[in-house]
């Protein structure tokens, strides 16, 4: 039995969880390390070296392949529309066209509520962000 080696590092447990699961998809265990200790205290993350996935050394190189071919596919596996019938707004992603678009209001919300319309904003279909 191979032994358990270090994949990959992350910041967040959602992006370590992400990467598991697709792994697991494709045939590969992976295994999660710190990630409850970074989530009760994230200032040990430095200390700990962050989330770890980990992985059998026997499954290495298939683990990065695996994810290698996921984030060269991604923009590809969204299942959005380029083009929506009644839009919200009367303009297109100035990237790539796309009348799918949000009002990003992160900037301007306190605890989820907007305090003003912000003028940035994201396309769905290329996730483009923009002023308008």
């Amino acid at each position: 039995m191979s032994n358990l080696v270090r994949f990959k590092f992350y910041e967040t447990a959602l992006e370590a969880n992400r990467d598991k699961q697709i792994l697991a998809e494709n045939g590969v265990n992976g295994f999660i390390a710190n990630e409850q200790l970074i989530q009760s205290d994230w200032l040990l993350s430095q200390a700990v070296g962050g989330i770890q996935l980990q992985v059998f050394e026997d499954d290495l190189e298939k683990a990065k392949k695996i994810l290698q071919d996921y984030n060269d596919n991604e923009a590809y596996s969204l299942e959005v529309e380029h083009t929506i019938n009644d839009p919200v707004f009367d303009f297109v992603c100035p990237k790539c066209g796309s009348n799918h678009i949000y009002r990003d209001d992160r900037a301007t919300s306190f605890f989820g509520i907007s305090i003003l319309s912000s003028q940035k904003f994201v396309c769905y279909y290329c996730g483009n962000e923009f002023t308008h």
